[in-house]
This record gives structure tokens, sequence and C-alpha cells, in this order.
């Protein structure tokens, strides 16, 4: 409507001029010509004015980038400090959220492979996923023990990361992976014992707390700092992430995520997760999936 009543104003400018022109001087002629073209540029300003006006309401009241600016509100100073997302990054960042949503959408049936789960996120004590499948001995890869499984998204993808390993000259080896609340419980109080309880909270999780028990995580070798210098631990490092594994625990991140640096512990995400995950997050797991859990719950 307002553009069809600015058409019909300048048709009448332009027909009034005309009959006024047919009837005036020419020194007339030009006072209007001269009055018509300021006219013409006063009517230009403002309608630029206007847009921009309007274009500065719309981002104030995007619902979208509200909610990102709010979300960063709440995250850590490390956080802050480290992901940088400038405002014309805005509509690639909130798409990217929103393949993550598509992507979460698709578990029905359980919780979602981005569960947050850490010493503030917890899981109930009678949590167990569905679908777990044993790991049993084959030619993709070593388990070290035979009471071992994994939710079957994260089972599926370890076939897929150990040919990718198994091309390369590495076999993998599977060393932790599911883990019961009770059994996560026992386990820390093993530890509390070993090393005590300041020590046992940097190296272990309280039942409930543990990644473990999503049944998507996987402890990797010898489950020891030397695993990095081995072949399967750098190998691990460097390709991991191209099939949606994530190290949960990285070096210099312990009051981020609460543990110490853990080389040989990954956590199932998915590939898209990862490719969001070092695109905007530092490729900080727990700065990704703290951020997607409160975004989502808005």
């Amino acid at each position: 409507m307002k553009c069809s009543a600015c058409f019909l104003k300048k048709i009448i400018l332009v027909l009034s001029s005309i009959f006024l022109l047919a009837s005036c001087s020419k020194k007339e002629v030009s006072n209007i010509k001269d009055s018509y073209l300021e006219n013409q540029k006063s009517f230009k300003n403002s309608s630029l004015q206007s847009m921009e006006s309007f274009n500065q309401s719309e981002k104030i009241i995007n619902p979208e980038v509200s909610k990102i600016e709010y979300v960063f509100s709440q995250m850590s100073e490390c956080f802050k400090s480290e992901v940088k997302i400038e405002q014309n990054e805005y509509d690639s960042f909130i798409n990217d959220l929103n393949l993550l949503l598509q992507e979460d959408k698709k578990t029905v049936d359980d919780i979602s492979l981005f569960y947050l789960v850490d010493k503030k996120h917890f899981l109930s004590s009678d949590y167990v996923p569905r679908n777990l499948i044993p790991l049993k001995e084959n030619s993709l890869y070593k388990i070290s023990k035979n009471n071992l499984s994994l939710r079957k998204e994260a089972e599926e993808a370890l076939k897929e990361l150990s040919r990718a390993a198994l091309n390369d000259g590495i076999t993998l080896t599977v060393s932790s992976t599911y883990r019961s609340y009770e059994y996560q419980d026992s386990l820390f109080s093993y530890w509390v014992k070993v090393d005590g309880i300041e020590e046992a909270e940097r190296e272990s999780a309280r039942a409930g707390t543990s990644q473990h028990q999503a049944g998507c995580a996987i402890d990797f070798g010898n489950i020891e700092d030397s695993f990095i210098n081995t072949k399967e631990g750098l190998w691990l490092s460097e390709n991991a992430y191209k099939y949606g594994w994530s190290l949960s625990f990285p070096k210099g991140y312990e009051d981020v995520t609460g543990y110490r640096w853990e080389c040989w512990h990954y956590r199932y995400l998915g590939k898209t997760f990862l490719e969001i995950q070092q695109k905007w997050f530092n490729n900080i797991q727990q700065f990704a999936l703290e951020f997607f859990d409160i975004w989502k719950n808005l």
C-alpha cells in the first residue's frame, strides 16, 4: 500500500508540473523545474532514512539474534574470550544452529546425541541407552575386554572410523565404552580411595555425570597420557573429527570441562556437529554443547 501511494503521489506531481509548464513563462518554468527537482531529492532522502530506520528496527526485534546475544551473555568468560562471531556472520551461524536442531530432532526414542552431560548436567540413575550394541572381536578394531557396548549410532560410527584407520595402517583399540550409573559410582569411589577426592574429581566422573553412561564415548588405547605419542593416538588426534568423533577433554581447558586432559577420550557427536564445532566454537566440544543446550531450550 505504501509503495502504491508513493507512486500515485509521483504521477500527480508530474502531471501538475506539466500543466503548470504549459501555462507559465520561461522564468516561471525554470523555477518550477528547480522546485520539482528539490522535491524529488527531499523525497528520496526521506525514503532512504525510513528504510535505514526500518532495517535497524528489524535487527533489534529479530528473535534469533536476540537469542544468540542472550546465550552469549550466559557463557563463561573463557568462552567469550575465544568464541567471536561478528554480526555480519549471524545469518550463517543461525543457519548452522538450525542444522543442528534438525539433527537433534532425528532422535525420538532416546536422549539426543548432543545431550549435555557434565558436572552440572546429570543423567538419571535409571538411564540406559536404547539399542546398546555389544562389541565383539572383529577385523576392524581390537577390544580390551568382553563387556563393552555402545549406542547403535556410535557403534556404526566406530566401524567407519576404524576402516579409515586401517586404510592408514592403524588398528584402533577400544578400552572403555558404556558404563552404567552403578558402575560409575563404584569407579569414582575407587579413585577417591586411591588418589583422594580432589584428584578423583579431576580424573573421574561422579555417577550420573559421565559421558560413558550416554553410550557414545570411548576410551582408546592404554588410557594414559603417553597414548598421544602412539601411532593410534596421533592418528585419532588428526582424523577423528572427520568421522564425527570429538576429543572431550582437551589440554588447557580443565576450568571449562572440569577434567584434566584426556587424550584417549572421544565422544561421538556426528559429522555435522563436528563441522560446526570447528567452524564456530574454536573446536572445543564443551563450548559447542553448552551453547546449543541453552539456545535450543529458549
